[in-house]
Formats: structure tokens, sequence, C-alpha cells
């Protein structure tokens, strides 16, 4: 397995986990996971996880700003791969 591989393999493990702590600590009285963060791992390679764990826990589904700043992420992300693609030809 390439490097790259196994880095986003491991980086959306470590995004799945996040979201499932901040689930599991919801509604209790620990510091949550700041959206940020939950935004950042998406956006540094972790969508897949994070869209898996989204459904998986049912977190962070039913707030709309949350998931308009995933689109948003996923938005970014497909733009740049379209110009790598396109600059790499």
């Amino acid at each position: 397995m390439p490097a790259w591989a196994a880095w986003l393999l491991a980086f959306n493990a470590v995004t799945v986990l996040v979201y499932g702590y901040d689930k599991a600590i919801a509604g209790g009285h620990r510091r949550r996971v700041p959206e940020r963060t939950l935004l950042g791992l998406a956006l540094c390679g972790g969508t897949p996880g994070a869209l898996l764990a989204m459904w998986l826990f049912r977190h962070k589904t039913a707030k709309r700003s949350f998931r308009n700043g995933l689109a948003l992420v996923i938005a970014v992300q497909l733009i740049a791969a379209i110009a790598l693609v396109a600059l790499t030809r």
C-alpha cells in the first residue's frame, strides 16, 4: 500500500473516532470537540470518515450550519482535485 493511501486510511479512521467521541460526550458536562476541528479533519482528507461518522452515529446531521460547512469543504476538495488533474496534463 502506498504511503499516501495508508495516511489517508489512518486519517479517516481518526476522523471517525473523533466524531464518535464528540457524539458520545454530547449532552454531558464534558467539553465538546469544536466544530472547527471536526470540519478541519474533513478538510485535511477525512471527508469520507466524516460522512461515515455522521451516518453511523447520526451526529451533526440536524445542524444545518455544520452540514453547509461540510458541503463547502467537499466543494473545495472537488475544485482542488479538478485543478490538480487539469494542471498535471
